[in-house]
C-alpha cells in the first residue's frame, strides 16, 4: 500500500498539494471492466458501450478514477433529505480533480420513522454498502450519510472493501424555537412531554412545539448519536477537518461536499485506502473524542462494530480505562450545558475541541487530509471558551460514559453518568420488573404497583435480539404521578439503549440480554440492586443459590421470525459488548474481487 504522501484541503478549500504522478488507469481497479481498446475483450467492448447507452463520452471517463457516492437520502428521512444535492456538489469535486462520479443510492435509516428500529437494520446497509463497492468498477468512494446508524453502517462496509474513501456528514439542522426558548431536537421533546405528562403545560403548547423542535434538515442538533458518530468519524480521520459540525444548511457545508470530491481522486491517486487510517490509534483516538465531547451510549456500540470492522480488537474495557484520562469540555446538550451543535461549530468545531486535549491523542497517524493528524490540528483555535471548555474548567472530571460490571451485567452495561442526577449514582432500591416495554407503556402509571423514587425501575426482552434490534426505549418513563410531583429521575436498568438526545440515571446494553438468558431475565419485582458509578458496579442483591434456581426454571422466550431478513438477523446478530455485528461479517477474512473479464 502506498504510503499518504498528499496534504488534502480543509473543509472549505479545493487545492491539494503536489504528490506523486496518478497512477496509470491500467493500475486502477475500474480498469479490469473497462479496458482500454477493442482488444480487450468482449466484457471490456459490452461495458463500454452501456456507459454510451447511459450518455457519456470515452472522454468523460475512460482512463479516470471512477468515484462512488453512496447516498442515503430519501423522501421521508429529514436528516438526509438535502443529500441530494449534496451530492450534486460531491460530484462537482469529483468531476474538477479530474474523476469520474457515479451516484449509488443505498438504504436510507431513518431514526424517526423506522420501526421497530433502524438499529434493527444498521447490518443491512452495511452489506449493502460493501456489495455494492465490491461489485461495480469503483476506485473509491464518497459516503453521505449522518442519521445515527448510517455512519457505522456505511463506514464498516467500507472497511470490509477498503478502497480510498472520504465520508460526508450530514450536518446538524438549525436551533429550535418556541416561545423565546432554544430547543434542542430529542432531548426538550423528552423534556416538554414529561411536562405534559405532568399537567405543567398542555395541548395547545404541544402543538406549538411540534413546530418548533425541527426547524431545517439535518440530523439533531444537540450532542445525540448522530452528532457524536460523525465527530468520531471526524477524528477517525475520514473526514475533511471541521465537517462534522458544519450546519446542514449552511454553504460551508455544500463547499464541503465538494471538497471531498475533489480529495477522494488524489486519495485514489495516492492509493491511500481506510485500511491506512482505521488503526488503532484511530480508534482510541475517536473515543477520546466521543468521551470529551460527553457524547451518545451508542457510540460504544457502533465504534466496537467498526473497529472490528478493521480488524482492529476495541473492547468495553477500552472505553472506561479511556474515560478515566479524558475530560468533558463540550458543555452542550444533553451531558453539558445549554449550547446546541451551531454553538460548537462557530465557537472552533472539533478541530478547536481537539486541540485541547492533543495530549492525549495519537499525532502521527495520517488522515485523509494530511500526513499526520497532528497538521490536521495544528492552529485550530477556539472562540468561545464556555461552550468548549478549557481543561482548568472542564464540564466534567472525567469522560461522560461509564462501564458498569457486576452478577446482573457479567459482560457489561453502560451509563451516561454526566447526564444522570448526581444523587443516584450510588442508590440501592427494589426493583419493579417489566417484561416488555408494551406492557410498561400501558402500566407505568397505574398506583397499584406502588412505584416510589427509590424503586428501580427494569425493563427487559429489549437487547439486540428481544427487541428486537435493541431499540431506545432506555430512558424508561417515569409514573405520570411521580412527575407530578416533581420527581424527574429515576434509576432504570434495561438491556435497550437509549437516544443519544436522552438523559437520566439510565443503564443500557445490560449483557447478555435477557432473550439469550442473561441474568436481567432472572430480576423479580422486590429484588433490591445496587447502582455504584464510582464503584463501576452493578449488583443483584440476591444469594447465588437463588440466582441458580431461578436460572435452572428459565425457559427461553419464542422466536419472532420465521423467515426473511429477520430471520438472519436472529441467527446472526452478536450481544452488546461485542458491537452487534453479524457474526459472519465479524470474522477474519478475505474476500475476492470479482473478476470483470
Amino acid at each position: 500500500m502506498s504510503p499518504h504522501t498528499r496534504k488534502g484541503p480543509g473543509a472549505d478549500a479545493g487545492q491539494s498539494a503536489s504528490g506523486p504522478a496518478p497512477r496509470g488507469s491500467g493500475q486502477l481497479r475500474s480498469h479490469q471492466w473497462y479496458g482500454s481498446g477493442i482488444s480487450s475483450g468482449l466484457r471490456s467492448f459490452s461495458h463500454r458501450a452501456r456507459t454510451r447507452q447511459l450518455g457519456y463520452l470515452p472522454e468523460e471517463h475512460l482512463g479516470k478514477p471512477v468515484v462512488a457516492i453512496l447516498n442515503t437520502w430519501s423522501d421521508i428521512n429529514p436528516c438526509h433529505v438535502h443529500l441530494r444535492d449534496r451530492a450534486q456538489a460531491v460530484k462537482r469535486g469529483v468531476w474538477q480533480a479530474g474523476g469520474f462520479p457515479l451516484e449509488f443510492p443505498v438504504a436510507t435509516l431513518s431514526e424517526t420513522f423506522q420501526k421497530p428500529t433502524p438499529m434493527l437494520y444498521r447490518n443491512l446497509l452495511a452489506m449493502e454498502t460493501e456489495e455494492l463497492l465490491r461489485s461495480y468498477p469503483v476506485d473509491g468512494a464518497v459516503l453521505l450519510g449522518g442519521c445515527d446508524k448510517s455512519t457505522p453502517a456505511l463506514l464498516m462496509g467500507a472497511a470490509s472493501v477498503d478502497l480510498p474513501t472520504v465520508f460526508v456528514p450530514a450536518g446538524p439542522m438549525l436551533p429550535g424555537h418556541w416561545r423565546g426558548e432554544v430547543l434542542g431536537s430529542g432531548t426538550d421533546m423528552w423534556k416538554y412531554w414529561d411536562e405534559h405528562r405532568a399537567g405543567a403545560i398542555g395541548d395547545c403548547e404541544l402543538a406549538e412545539l411540534e413546530s418548533g423542535l425541527a426547524r431545517s434538515p439535518g440530523h439533531c442538533m444537540t450532542m445525540g448519536t448522530a452528532s457524536t458518530l460523525t465527530a468520531a468519524a471526524e477524528a477517525l480521520g475520514v473526514t475533511l477537518p471541521g465537517a462534522s459540525s458544519i450546519p446542514a444548511v449552511d454553504s460551508g457545508h455544500e463547499r464541503m461536499a465538494a471538497a471531498s470530491g475533489l480529495r477522494v481522486v488524489d486519495l485514489i491517486r495516492a492509493d491511500l485506502r481506510l485500511s491506512a487510517l482505521l488503526t488503532r490509534e484511530a480508534f482510541e483516538d475517536a473515543v477520546t473524542c466521543v468521551l470529551g465531547l460527553g457524547g451518545s451510549t451508542n457510540a460504544v456500540i457502533h465504534l466496537i462494530a467498526m473497529a472490528g470492522r478493521a480488524g482492529v480488537p476495541l473492547t468495553l474495557d477500552d472505553f472506561d480505562r479511556i474515560a478515566r484520562t479524558v475530560p468533558v469540555l463540550a458543555n452542550v446538550r444533553p451531558g453539558g450545558g445549554p449550547y446546541l451543535m451551531e454553538d460548537f461549530h462557530f465557537a472552533g468545531g472539533l478541530p478547536g475541541f481537539l486541540s485541547r486535549i492533543t495530549d492525549l491523542l495519537h499525532l502521527e497517524r495520517p488522515t485523509v487530509a494530511h500526513d499526520r493528524f497532528g497538521d490536521q490540528l495544528a492552529g485550530a483555535l477556539v472562540h468561545d471558551d464556555d461552550v468548549i471548555r478549557t481543561r482548568a474548567d472542564p464540564v466534567a472530571e472525567e469522560g461522560g460514559v461509564a462501564v458498569l460490571r457486576g452478577n446482573l451485567c457479567p459482560d457489561g452495561a453502560v451509563i451516561k453518568h454526566i447526564a444522570a442526577d448526581p444523587a443516584l449514582l450510588r442508590h440501592t432500591g427494589p426493583a419493579v420488573v417489566f417484561d416488555d416495554y408494551r406492557t410498561l407503556q400501558r402500566t407505568i402509571d397505574d398506583p397499584a404497583l406502588g412505584i416510589t423514587p427509590d424503586h428501580v425501575l427494569v425493563l427487559r426482552g429489549s437487547g439486540p435480539k428481544g427487541g428486537p434490534g435493541m431499540p431506545e426505549y432506555g430512558m424508561l418513563p417515569l409514573p405520570n404521578y411521580l412527575l407530578k410531583e416533581g420527581v424527574r429521575d429515576m434509576v432504570r436498568i434495561s438491556d435497550a439503549r437509549m437516544s443519544g438526545t436522552s438523559y437520566g440515571t439510565c443503564v443500557l446494553h445490560v449483557a447478555p440480554e435477557s432473550h439469550v438468558g442473561g441474568p436481567l431475565a432472572l430480576v423479580r419485582t422486590g429484588d433490591p440492586i445496587t447502582l455504584d458509578v464510582a464503584g463501576r458496579s452493578l449488583t443483584l442483591e440476591v444469594p447465588e443459590e437463588e440466582l441458580a434456581r431461578r436460572a435452572a426454571a428459565w425457559t427461553p422466550p419464542p422466536e419472532r421470525f420465521e423467515r426473511g431478513y429477520g430471520a438472519l438477523y436472529n441467527e446472526q446478530i452478536t450481544q452488546a459488548d461485542t458491537g452487534c455485528d453479524f457474526a459472519f461479517l465479524a470474522r477474519p477474512g478475505t474476500v475476492p474481487d470479482p473478476y470483470a473479464g
